[in-house]
């Protein structure tokens, strides 16, 4: 098992494991209104891993794949060893462009409170100082307005809208894409750091 850990103030985060299967599966299937309207269709040929433990299990090696051939990182969100939520870092391309496209969930029960601002500046902070990636972007549906506040307060950068970008829940949705390039990240670390990252004395 890889031993990435990722820590802000209140949050850590790590690959999921068989193990997390009982919390993962719990929190999802509690949370599957609130996540799915904003999710791609799952096949009806794949078995849910919310509800499959193999399937569960295949996901979780799947994701140690792709975290081994630096194509993305999937990481489980928790607050004080429980389960919360996922941020991920999918889609690293390297060559020219260098980039990586940012996604998360969070318990709704959970929701507002910065757990995900706080898991996306770890994961911002790993991507440009671990991984020398050049940009990191997150796409969202313009009504996703909990989501669109996340990147408000980071104050990331949006750079557009982009029709029909991606297949959501059946439908190909227009997406705002928000962008976070390194040259930005080193001239707000500091301040980005002392608000998410560094115990406060």
């Amino acid at each position: 098992m890889v031993s990435l850990r990722l820590v802000g103030q209140r949050i850590t985060m790590r690959p999921l494991v068989a193990s997390d299967y009982k919390a993962w599966s719990e929190v999802r299937l509690r949370n599957s209104e609130w996540l799915l309207v904003w999710e791609p269709r799952r096949s009806d040929f794949i078995a849910d891993p919310a509800i499959d433990l193999q399937a569960f299990e295949r996901r979780c090696i799947a994701r140690d794949r792709e975290r081994q051939a630096g194509t993305a990182y999937t990481l489980g969100l928790f607050i004080e060893n429980t389960l919360v939520g996922e941020v991920n870092l999918n889609n690293v391309v390297r060559g020219a462009i260098q980039t990586g496209t940012v996604g998360y969930w969070i318990d709704r029960k959970h929701a507002g409170h910065g757990y995900v601002a706080e898991g996306v500046v770890a994961l911002a902070q790993f991507a440009f100082e671990d991984l020398k990636l050049h940009r990191i972007e997150v796409c969202i549906i313009p009504r996703n307005t909990n989501s669109k506040r996340i990147m408000e307060k980071l104050a990331f950068r949006l750079e557009g809208l982009s029709e029909r970008f991606l297949e959501i829940n059946g439908v190909w949705e227009d997406h705002l894409r928000y962008a976070f390039t390194i040259e930005e990240w080193q001239n707000r670390k500091s301040a980005l750091a002392q608000q998410w990252l560094i115990t406060k004395s």
